[in-house]
């Protein structure tokens, strides 16, 4: 015996939608690399301090995060507004 096909109503393929939409915005700001401007904030401290993590993004901000009280006041504000 066949079950019934259940078509979805158009608020309810929206809802679906939006879901993914918001789930997928919030992924890709969780994972989105340094803006330019905080590139150049911590320029010159990564140099310093991590250099040999230049080129690896996990290992430079995990670098960064051992080494924030050692930074300048810019690359601290980005260390700490990317939760370090």
């Amino acid at each position: 015996m066949k079950k019934p096909v259940q078509k979805s109503t158009p608020a309810a393929t929206a809802l679906v939608s939006l879901i993914f939409l918001l789930a997928g915005s919030a992924l890709a700001s969780a994972q989105s690399g340094p803006s330019r401007e905080e590139q150049m904030a911590c320029r010159s401290d990564a140099g310093k301090f991590c250099a040999e993590h230049i080129g690896k993004p996990p290992q430079m901000n995990a670098c960064l995060r051992d080494n924030k009280s050692k930074l300048s006041d810019p690359c601290r504000k980005v260390v700490e507004s990317r939760g370090g």
